[in-house]
Formats: structure tokens, sequence, C-alpha cells
């Protein structure tokens, strides 16, 4: 407990699933979390209200990541309420199974939009009022093992967390080189069980359950993930613990990417 006292946290697409296992854990450790979604109201209204009867503290705002008006609208908002922003977890993003021949321009524009774009804007906009507070900032942004390895069915999907992955490492840099206390690092998920992932199978016509079977199989430890087990990695990089971290990339996947 308390490994994020003082520090206020915001987390995109935080109301369920990655992003609303970020928001409960960072609320534990200390953190007052700003829990941000585009569609989910409903839940986040919901999840920020548990945090707060928990003992907690959090507020819902809706935040759509593609839009820089929304960003500035609800960064403005954070620093009324708090007066500065320590951590983003740009976590927001959208998937879909089919392959190069299958994809529209307009289905690989709306994935590059989300989960490219939508982070890009985060960084930016993160990066301005993070820069002002005087504090030990942190950036994560939740990429894939899929910016590592290639997935046939998923090339939107791999080009977007693929762009994440290495706009971190410039990201990384441009604030060190500017002396900003800002670090900026990404986290890559194996297969996780969220909608996202429901989504991915129905779209191979397959199960959920066969789905998991497939990779449960060819995963060393043997399971699929939570949303969690990807939490605890961010918190440690949110945390001063990796205060000479930044740059970095880490693979939380049960040992998927090792064979």
């Amino acid at each position: 407990m308390g490994r994020l006292d003082g520090k206020v946290a915001l987390i995109t697409g935080g109301a369920c699933g990655i992003g609303g296992g970020h928001s409960e854990l960072f609320a534990k450790e200390g953190a007052k979390v700003v829990v941000t979604t585009r569609k989910k109201v409903d839940e986040g209204t919901a999840l920020a209200e548990g945090i707060k009867k928990q003992g907690g503290e959090a507020i819902f705002l809706r935040l759509d990541t593609t839009s820089e008006d929304d960003w500035k609208k609800v960064l403005g908002e954070v620093i009324k309420k708090y007066g500065k922003l320590n951590v983003l977890v740009n976590n927001a993003g959208v998937s879909l199974a089919k392959t190069i021949e299958e994809t529209s321009l307009d289905e690989w524009n709306w994935i590059m939009n989300i989960n490219a774009a939508g982070v890009f804007l985060g960084c930016k906009y993160g990066i301005e009022v993070m820069k002002k507070n005087g504090e030990p900032c942190s950036i994560v942004n939740i990429s894939s093992i899929d910016a590592i390895i290639g997935e046939a069915g998923l090339p939107a999907y791999c080009a977007s967390k693929g762009a994440v992955r290495a706009m971190t490492k410039s990201v990384a840099l441009s604030c060190a080189e500017a002396g900003y206390s800002i670090r900026v690092n990404s986290v890559h998920p194996g297969l996780i069980h969220t909608e996202l992932t429901d989504k991915e199978a129905k779209d191979y016509g397959i199960s959920f359950n066969q789905y998991n079977k497939l990779f449960t199989e060819a995963t060393p430890l043997g399971r699929i993930g939570e949303p969690i087990d990807i939490a605890y990695a961010s918190l440690y990089l949110a945390s001063d613990e990796s205060r000479w971290v930044t740059g970095s990339e880490y693979v939380v996947d049960g040992g998927y990417v090792a064979r």
C-alpha cells in the first residue's frame, strides 16, 4: 500500500478490462485516480464511486482520446481539481481480427487513430501539464506483444501497437533531453481476458474458450493473463521505484514471446 501516495493518475479506457484493473490498483496504492473512457460512461462512473466507497479518491471524466479538444478539456479539469498530473496511462485501444486482404482502409484508419494517434495526443498534452508541476512524473503506454511479434490476422492492430512501441522510446528521449522529470515506458501484454479479446475470438469465428485454449497451450506459464497482471507492471513504472527507467518496454505475457 502507498506506492503512489500523493500522485494524481489518469487512466484512459479506465472503466473496465486492463484499464479498470489499473484504476482500482492505483487507487489502492494511494493515487487520486481520474477514470476516463469515451463510451462506457456508466461503468466509469460506477467504478469511480466504488473506489470512493472503498476509501480511495477517484473521479470519472469522459474522454475521446482521438480529440484534441477533449484532451485539453479533461486535463484542464484535472489541474483545476488536483493542481497537477503525475501519472498518465495511455491504455484505451481497439482491435480487429482480419487479414491484410480483408482489412479496409477505413478499418485501418480507425485502429490507427485510436491506438496510435490517441497515444500521441495523450503524450503531447500530458507532457504539457506534467512538465510544469516540478514533481517526478511517468507516462505508461499500453502496447502489446503484437508490437514485437506478428499475427497474420491482426495487421492493423500490430502496426498500431508497433507505432506505440517506437513512439514511446522517442518521447522518452525527448523528455530526457529537455530536462523534464517525465519518464516514458511501454508495457506489452500478452492475451488478457477482456471484451477486446472476446471480440477478437468472435472475429476469428471461434469461441473465447477455444481462443483461450490456443494461447494457454502456447504460454509457458500455462494460463492467459488477467488485467491485474498488467496493472502491477504499470504500478512499478508509475511509482518512484522506477526512477531510473525510461524508454523501456516491459513484456507481460506468461513467457509467450520467449519461445
